[in-house]
C-alpha cells in the first residue's frame, strides 16, 4: 500500500491518535509552562496521552555599536502548543485535564463548545514548520530597509547625508549606501540602526 502525501503529512505532523491543540497562558510564562508541563507528564505517566509541547521561537540578532546580540522572540506570545490525544467525544481526560490546570500561569485551551478545537492540519504543519526555523541562522531584527530604498544616515561622519540603499549584508547587520560626495557616487557602509527612511 502506498501513502498518500496527506498521510504522510499526518505521521510528520504528530504522533497517532494525537492532534495539536492551543493552550493559554500567561505572557512571559510560556517557557516555564512548557517545561513545568513537560515534567508532570513524565511524572504522572501521561506520555502516552501527551506528546510534544512546544513554545516556537525565532532567533534574532540585533547589532549595536558593532557588538552581535542573539535573541530569541516567541512568535506566538500568550500560547504554548501541545500535542495531545483526546477521547472520542471530543474531551481531554480528566487526569491529563487536572495535570495541565493546576500548573502555574495556564489558562484554557482554544475550544469550541466546551472541548478544545484541534489545530487544523495547515496551521499545525506552518507552527512545526516555524519550530524548525528557530534552529536556523539568526535574521537581523529591525531591519525593515530594502535594496533600492531612499535613506537618511543619522549617526557616525556621513550624518544627514542622504543616498539609496546598494546592498545589505544580513549577517553583519550593514548596509551599503550609494551617496554622492563631493559631485561623485560613493558606496557608503554603516549600520542598519543608523539609517531612517526618508
Amino acid at each position: 500500500m502506498v501513502e498518500t502525501s496527506s498521510e504522510k503529512q499526518a505521521v510528520v505532523l504528530c504522533a497517532p491518535g494525537m492532534h495539536w491543540y492551543v493552550l493559554r497562558v500567561a505572557s512571559n510564562k510560556e517557557d516555564r509552562v512548557r517545561d513545568t508541563l513537560e515534567r508532570k507528564m513524565k511524572i504522572e505517566g501521561l506520555t502516552d496521552r501527551v506528546g510534544r509541547i512546544l513554545v516556537p521561537t525565532v532567533k534574532e540578532r540585533k547589532v549595536r555599536g558593532g557588538q552581535v546580540k542573539v535573541s530569541e522572540r516567541k512568535l506566538y506570545p500568550g500560547y504554548v502548543f501541545v500535542e495531545m490525544a483526546t477521547e472520542e467525544d471530543g474531551s481531554i481526560p480528566e487526569d491529563v485535564w487536572f495535570a495541565i490546570k493546576e500548573a502555574s500561569g495556564v489558562g484554557d485551551f482554544i475550544s469550541s463548545a466546551g472541548k478544545p478545537t484541534s489545530m487544523p492540519d495547515h496551521d499545525a504543519a506552518a507552527m512545526l514548520a516555524a519550530c524548525q526555523k528557530g534552529d536556523e541562522e539568526p535574521t537581523l531584527a529591525d531591519l525593515k530597509l530594502q535594496v533600492g530604498d531612499a535613506v537618511k544616515i543619522t549617526d557616525g561622519s556621513f550624518e544627514n547625508f542622504e543616498g539609496e540603499v546598494v546592498s545589505i549584508d544580513k549577517r553583519r547587520g550593514m548596509v551599503t549606501v550609494g551617496l554622492e560626495v563631493f559631485g561623485r557616487a560613493t558606496p557608503v557602509e554603516v549600520e542598519y540602526w543608523q539609517l531612517e527612511k526618508t
